[in-house]
């Protein structure tokens, strides 16, 4: 098969890479680009688990199209953190083990920043809402929502 160059930018760096027409942008993130934060939970856009953001955008990139990256800005789980410094929602995590077996909580995390850079106000209804594409099997939700809502606060009295 003939293979399709892309040119991207992930998580602010430009990137190019071949990728075969059928390949999703999860499959290269992970196999064509080593990025294995996102993960593969249903590759069929049902539990989140492999969220990023295209242009600013939540998607599942199980859902994407690896060619469908020419020219978009991508960003993954990998570009969170700065540095070694966590952003504040993966921190709050960690402090509140908003987190089990850790097969969910890039996508939620990614999830969860998207709402914050459109709205450092949510409601625990909107947090609710905009996760509801993130499934969880082993924690109850609470602690995640706590997690989001406390950094929303601490975001806004910042």
């Amino acid at each position: 098969m003939a293979k399709h160059h892309v040119t991207t930018t992930i998580n602010g760096e430009p990137v190019e890479f071949l990728c075969e027409t059928q390949q999703t942008l999860l499959d290269v993130l992970r196999d064509e680009l080593g990025l294995t934060g996102s993960k593969e939970g249903c590759a069929s856009g049902d539990c989140g688990a492999c969220s990023v953001t295209v242009d600013g955008r939540l998607v599942c990139s199980c859902l994407v199209l690896g060619v469908e990256a020419e020219g978009h800005s991508i960003d993954t789980i990998e570009g969170m953190a700065d540095g070694e410094t966590l952003h504040p929602l993966q921190q709050k995590f960690l402090e509140e083990a908003a987190l089990q077996c850790g097969i969910c909580t890039p996508g939620v995390l990614v999830a969860a920043k998207a709402l914050l850079e459109k709205n450092n106000n949510p409601t625990e209804t909107e947090v609710r809402y905009w996760l509801a594409g993130n499934l969880c099997r082993c924690t109850g939700y609470d602690k995640i929502i706590r997690s989001v809502m406390d950094v929303a606060a601490d975001m806004r009295s910042a």
